[in-house]
Formats: structure tokens, sequence, C-alpha cells
């Protein structure tokens, strides 16, 4: 719909809505393995290491096209894009209800994958249509559609339990078909807002050799890397570390994606008060606090007393462990929307281009994530090595911060001064 008797600013928040209701269904099939993957699991008889294979098939490829994604989004618009990639997905969603074999699985989970590429489709559709001042938000609220993930803890385990995990993907291939309907009908397109360029795909790629391009890409995937990563593990883990039924299971772990995805929107709002370095470098270091209790294992230890041997155990219960989640995905929530404040204020005139690289390797951190989950599992058997992994990944992009940015600003304000 183009119709320019509309005011722009009507247009624009039009836009909006209906992107982020899309980008709501498509994390929300992303993100399926999560919840189905868990019957399927016990159905073909998988170790944890081929069932992080398995929920981390999808995002494989909806991360490997985010970058030609993007492209194409600065090239033909963020409409046209959009609308074909979620027809796409509709055959593949509903062939899954039929998978039967491991492979079956993997291969159809690949074409449902694209499903994930949609992020880097309507980042730089909906910035355009806003000023500067107001990207970070417009981009905030946009990603607030990283709670499909939650929005699948809720609506697929009800299904599971009430049809078998095979309503699932026939539920969802026609909540797709809907979606696409009602994103081309209120959706609008700008040719003001393409750019046309004769630059090649590889030339384009090239952004890849900018520092800070590869410095955003290491943040982005611990914020939205980690965030797809745990999001597909969490259920499966609340089932074997504390034996909760599969309902109970998915709706703790929302409490984790919920506020992972919806509260994206203030981290935008905040990103463009404060500055998206800012909001960034507290990100990382509530992330690392809360990673370091989550590491702790279930332990049980005897100290020798007076009185003879006292067995003590320390671990996290249910309770603080959904609380200490809940922290991090409000902190990861803030920092998917610093890190693409940072990309909308250095980077404007490629916003596509960039969102796409640094969507790709948030999304390969969220493909390699889950299976290391697995193989760690598989070799030490302690369920919280998932976290001591994503403890050390927080590390490195502290100390990398520091360097760059913390140390980087100290250095020059003492030149300045002198």
């Amino acid at each position: 719909m183009v119709s320019g008797a509309i005011p722009n600013s009507r247009k624009a928040w039009s836009v909006l809505i209906v992107s982020t209701l899309a980008f709501t269904v498509c994390f929300m099939v992303w993100m399926m393995f999560g919840v189905i993957g868990i019957p399927i699991k016990k159905q073909l008889g998988l170790n944890a290491t081929e069932f992080g294979l398995l929920t981390a098939t999808p995002v494989l490829t909806g991360s490997l096209v985010r970058v030609p994604l993007g492209i194409w989004t600065d090239k033909y618009g963020g409409r046209i894009v959009m609308a074909l990639l979620m027809a796409a997905t509709v055959p593949a969603i509903w062939l899954m209800a039929y998978a039967t074999e491991y492979w079956h699985f993997l291969v159809i989970g690949l074409f449902v994958g694209l499903a994930g590429g949609s992020f880097s489709v309507g980042t730089p559709y909906v910035a355009r249509w806003f000023p500067a001042n107001r990207k970070g938000m417009a981009m905030g609220v946009y990603g607030a559609g990283n709670s499909g993930a939650a929005v699948n803890k809720f609506i697929a385990p009800v299904l599971v339990v009430a049809f078998g995990w095979t309503m699932v993907p026939q539920v969802y291939a026609a909540i797709m078909a809907g979606t696409v309907l009602l994103f081309w009908f209120f959706s609008h397109h700008d040719p003001a807002h393409t750019v046309q360029s004769n630059a090649s795909f590889m030339e384009q790629l090239k952004a890849l050799k900018d520092p800070k391009v590869l410095k955003y890409c290491q943040y982005y995937s611990i914020v939205f890397g980690g965030y797809v990563a745990l999001a597909l593990w969490m259920v499966q883990y609340y089932v074997g570390e504390y034996g909760l039924d599969i309902r109970v299971a998915a709706l703790l772990a929302a409490c984790f994606s919920l506020p992972g995805g919806v509260l994206r929107a203030i981290g935008g709002v905040l990103s463009d008060k404060y500055g998206a370095h800012k909001v960034t470098w507290w990100v990382m270091w509530v992330s690392w606090i809360c990673l370091f209790l989550l590491s702790y294992p279930q332990t049980d230890f005897t100290v020798i007393t007076v009185n003879g041997p006292q067995t003590f155990h320390i671990g996290l219960n249910v309770y603080a462990f959904t609380a200490l989640m809940g922290i991090l995905g409000v902190a990861w929530a803030f920092g998917k929307a610093s890190v693409f404040k940072y990309i909308g204020d250095e980077y404007p005139h490629n916003i596509g281009t960039i969102s796409g690289i640094v969507g790709l390797a948030g999304g390969l951190g969220g493909f390699v994530l889950p299976i290391m989950f697995g193989a760690l599992l598989d070799f030490t058997g302690i369920r919280s090595s998932a976290f001591m992994l994503m403890y050390g990944v927080v590390w490195v992009s502290l100390i990398w911060m520091y360097w760059t940015e913390v140390r980087g600003t100290e250095v020059m304000n003492k030149t300045v001064t002198a």
C-alpha cells in the first residue's frame, strides 16, 4: 500500500507495528524446536549433542541469509523482501509435521530457519521511517519481536499436551500465512528508502574488515546469540535439572524469553538517551555477574568437624535460578538494542548491510552455542556447563570493550587535558 494521502508519520507507525507483529511470528516459528524438540528427542532417542544440533539447525539458515537479505532490503525495500521471505517458509513449516527421521527434521529445519532472517529485513526497513533521534526506539520496538520465543513457550506446550507435537507446525503454518496477508495490506513502501548501489555482494562484505563491525559482532553474539541459544535450551534444562512438567518448564523458561524480547524497546529508548556505549557496558557487567552465579553446579560436600562429618549442599533452587535468568533476559534485551544503536549512529547509509553482518554473527552464535551446550553436557555431565561457557564469552567482550572504548576514551581525555 503506497498512498500519498496518508501522512508519513502514520505510515511510519503502521510499518513499525505490522513489522513487529511479523517478526514476532517469525521468531516464534524459528524457536519452535525449543519445545517440540523435547518429544522429538524422546521419540528418536537423541543424546544431548544431537538435540543441540536439532534445535540449532533452523538458526543456521536464519543466520546465513541475514547478510544477503540486508543487502536486498537496502536495494529493493523491506516490504517486498519481508513478504516473500515469510511466504517462502509456510510450506516447510507445514511439512515439519510429517517428518519421521532425524535427517528429515534437519533438512526441513534448514528451510524453516529462513524465518530467522526477517530480523535483518525489518531492522533497516523500520529504521528508515524514523528520524535519527528515534531510530534506537524504532529498532528496539521492532526487536521486541524476539518475544516470539516466549509466545512459542506459551502456545507450543499446550498443543503438544493436547494434540501431540505434530499439531504445532500445522498451527504455525496457518499463523504465518495469515501474517503474510496482514503485513502486505498494512505495510508501505517508500522508494526514497532504497539504496541504489552497483557494489557486488563481496564488495559489500568488505565491511567485515572494519574493526568496529567485528567488535559489534562479538557483542551481538552474546546478547542475541546467547539469547537464542538459551531460549532453545531452557525448557529441556528445567525438565532435566528440576524434573518439571513440560508446560511448567516452558512457563518458567518464558520468564527469560519474554523480558529478553519485550524490553528491547526500552533498551532502544535508553540507548537514544544515554548512548550505546554506556548501556552496553553495564549490560556486559550484569551478564558477567548473573552467569557467574548460574555456572555453579549443584554440589554436595562433606566437612570433617569435631562432631563428625557434616554434609552441605550448594546450588540454585528453581526460584533463584529463574530470578537470575529473568535478570539476564532484561540485560540482554537492553544489549540487543544498544548494539544496533551503535550501527544506526555509525553506519546510517548502509545500515541494512551492517545489520545483516552483525545479525549473522549473532545468529551463528545462536547456532553454535546449543551444539556446544550439548557436547559439554555429554562430556562433563554437568548441566550448568552451558553457563560456564557463556561466562567465558562475556569475559572476551568485557576485555575487548575496555581496551577499545573505555581505555581509549580515558587516554583521549588525558591527551586533551594535557
